[in-house]
């Protein structure tokens, strides 16, 4: 398939009448302009540990070094990781250069660019195991309300 107007990915559309069955689809970058104007990028792993309750998720590059990688995964298991992009990706997209590892801080426009890139994710959420709830005991001088409703 060649990519319409300039945008790379289509999509079948399913319920249209004498129309193309392709569609463009919008890329997720369209939305990073607007991740620097609302400055919810950080950069680094160090700012990402001190930043850790305003992140919302991490984003690695795509080169990273497999030790480096498990580090992220291990400092970051409460977070969701998503591995994509090169870093001449991120040069290009958020004009930072060097960087393998940034973030995105807890916001609406941050929820919309993960639910996009949320098929990359490589690190699957901390569940914690339930607790067995210990089974109710019975208060033998408490009556309840059929105490207070009971007919005398």
């Amino acid at each position: 398939m060649e990519p319409l107007n300039g945008l790379s990915r289509t999509v079948p559309l399913r319920y249209a009448v004498g129309m193309k069955s392709e569609v463009p689809t919008r890329s997720v970058e369209r939305l990073f302009p607007f991740v620097l104007r609302a400055r919810i990028l950080l950069i680094g792993r160090d700012t990402l540990r001190r930043n850790k309750g305003k992140l919302h998720f991490v984003l690695i590059t795509e080169d990273i070094s497999e030790t480096v990688r498990a580090e992220i995964l291990e400092d970051f298991k409460h977070y969701p990781v998503v591995q994509h992009y090169g870093p001449a990706d991120l040069e290009k997209l958020f004009g930072i250069r060097g960087a393998k590892t940034i973030g995105f801080t807890k916001s609406g426009l941050a929820q919309s660019i993960y639910a996009e890139l949320k098929e990359y994710r490589i690190n699957q959420p901390v569940t914690l195991p339930k607790r067995p709830k210990a089974p109710p005991t019975p208060d033998a001088g408490h009556e309840g309300a059929r105490g207070f409703f009971a007919e005398n």
